[in-house]
């Protein structure tokens, strides 16, 4: 791929991840941290704490072309792992998931890959008097990376526009904290409620943990 390109949308997506903010007591999330690689999925099953069990494997669909390691995995791609940590809310114990995805392949590649679901996700994009927020007026973020795919029609795996249907802003699963280990594992916790995870919200796997910044 000639240098231009993935310049190009290297800088389209660094808009995308770095101006990503949250909502409510959340803090926006420290963007360019080293060595992290942040994958927007969708799982193509659902999985709930303490109800899917430990060595169940996993698949994810990449909804998002992203560049790692100088290679881009285009949207579609499909990642496989399984989850390593399962665990229903007690009375006295939170619920606990951690799902670890081991490799990612798509038409024309593979690759192997230590990436982990992360407390962070995309939530469907809000409408306004019953009608959808156009992209252009609502999404300055959205329309660079647009104009910065035209500018690269041959991108693999890449459309002008991203998917309209979820919002450019990703925030904390409500009532969802997550934990680092020293192995690297990130683990969802949560006090209040068993977590769920469903196929149509899209998650964020991450190759390092993703913490708020200041």
């Amino acid at each position: 791929m000639p240098p231009r390109r993935i310049f190009a949308w290297a800088v389209a997506w660094m808009v995308v991840s770095g101006s990503a903010v949250l909502s409510g007591q959340t803090k926006s999330p420290a963007v360019g941290a080293p060595g992290r690689q942040e994958f927007p999925v969708t799982l193509r099953q659902n999985v709930v704490a303490g109800r899917t069990p430990v060595g169940t494997k996993v698949e994810a669909r990449l909804e998002l072309a992203t560049l790692l390691k100088g290679t881009v995995i285009p949207e579609g791609a499909i990642f496989s792992g399984e989850v390593i940590e399962s665990a229903a809310k007690t009375a006295t114990d939170p619920s606990r998931l951690a799902i670890r995805m081991d490799s990612v392949r798509w038409k024309k590649g593979s690759a192997s890959i230590k990436a982990y679901l992360t407390e962070w996700h995309y939530p469907p994009r809000m409408a306004v008097e019953g009608a959808s927020l156009d992209a252009d007026e609502v999404s300055p973020i959205r329309r660079s990376r647009r104009d910065s795919m035209a500018n690269s029609p041959n991108f693999p795996g890449a459309s002008p526009e991203p998917p309209l249907g979820i919002s450019d802003k990703r925030v904390v699963i409500k009532d969802v904290e997550s934990t680092r280990q020293s192995d690297g594992v990130v683990t969802l916790s949560s006090q209040r409620v068993n977590i769920k995870l469903d196929r149509s919200t899209t998650y964020v796997l991450a190759t390092d943990e993703m913490t708020p910044g200041k």
